[in-house]
């Protein structure tokens, strides 16, 4: 049976394009800087994104954590919101690996106050830990796409008093497809960026850090440090080319199933969906007003061909991706009809 998978793009599998490239991928020993398929897609990337150098890294989370890592000393002090990523999902990292400490802001649908953040930047004080950086998330992993004026004065600020800024950039190509506008409209609101090649690009592994060249070349020596040194990588390297070169472009489609999916789903009584926060390939709604448990649902769909995460705080998600074509998201809307009337 062919699986509709719509719990993450993170489960979407290589094209075929990408397991051409990997079989025939020229080869080295990265730790020695002799891949040639590594050092091509590190330079393609930094390009892409408006950087001096890029590295490739394992993860998402592994490029995040070595970024506080390289920027911070240790007992400095990180800057972001209490629903990123690096504080939600990844295992309180930032405390083990760095030695920080994270002084976390409420935001507004993602979005921190500049205001606020100035007004958190410790002063010199014998009691003060130093603030070493800002971390910001756009996409953000609520589903929505920062403004281009919150991260400019985010940034604004940052330059003002000498601390740098950190991008969680894991889909920063879906915000700049939302947006309408080159990645390097983005990417030039902070020093850093990571920046995944999986979930909706599709590639099996890596994801991209990218910033100035002293920066990289601090961070190469970090990711060693964190058993992130592979050797003949350019196999998973030759996958994110091709993630980067004919992936990007396409985002656009899974945008427009995820809001036809929310359109639709919106339309079965006591399933609320906010389509003002369909920013991207995620659909977050309630359907607690239905009565239906959604682990029960989560069986029911399994049994389908389906494959779902139950409610997380009350919220369903649901993700498209490249694996996800319109007519998966006629026969999701019909089988989740299907099941509220029985």
């Amino acid at each position: 049976m062919r699986f509709i998978d719509l719990r993450s793009d993170t489960v979407t599998m290589p094209t075929d394009a990408m397991r051409e490239a990997m079989y025939k991928a020229e080869v080295g020993d990265d730790v020695y800087g002799d891949d040639p398929t590594v050092s091509k897609l590190e330079a393609y990337a930094a390009q892409l994104l408006g950087k001096e150098a890029a590295l490739f890294v394992p993860s998402g989370t592994f490029g995040n954590q070595l970024a506080l890592f390289t920027h911070c000393k240790r007992g400095d002090e990180v800057i972001l919101s209490d629903d990123s990523h690096i504080v939600m999902h990844e295992v309180g990292g930032a405390s083990v690996i760095a030695g920080v400490q994270l002084r976390t802001l409420t935001t507004k649908k993602g979005e921190m106050d500049p205001r606020e953040v100035a007004s958190k930047i410790r002063g010199e004080d014998i009691h003060y830990p130093s603030t070493g950086l800002i971390c910001l998330e756009n996409a953000h992993s609520n589903g929505r796409v920062i403004s281009l004026e919150n991260m400019a004065e985010i940034y604004e600020i940052g330059q003002t008093h000498g601390i740098p800024v950190h991008l969680d950039g894991a889909r920063v190509f879906n915000a700049a497809t939302y947006l309408g506008v080159d990645v390097k409209e983005i990417t030039k609101c902070c020093d850093s960026i990571m920046c995944c090649l999986s979930k909706g690009l599709c590639a099996p592994v890596g994801s991209i850090l990218a910033g100035s060249k002293e920066f990289i070349d601090k961070a190469r020596k970090g990711r060693k440090l964190m058993g992130g040194g592979l050797r003949q990588s350019g196999f998973l390297a030759a996958a994110g080319l091709v993630a980067l070169q004919e992936m990007v472009q396409r985002l656009k489609e899974d945008h427009e199933n995820a809001l036809l999916l929310g359109r639709e789903l919106a339309k079965i009584p006591g399933i609320k969906v906010d389509m003002e926060d369909i920013h991207l390939n995620m659909v977050f709604f309630d359907m607690q007003d239905t009565g239906y448990d959604s682990d029960q649902l989560v069986e029911e769909f399994f049994k389908r061909g389906i494959k779902i995460n139950p409610a997380e705080d009350g919220i369903m998600r649901f993700v498209t991706n490249y694996w996800i074509n319109t007519e998966d998201v006629h026969r999701v809307v019909q089988t989740m009809k299907e099941l509220l009337s029985a």
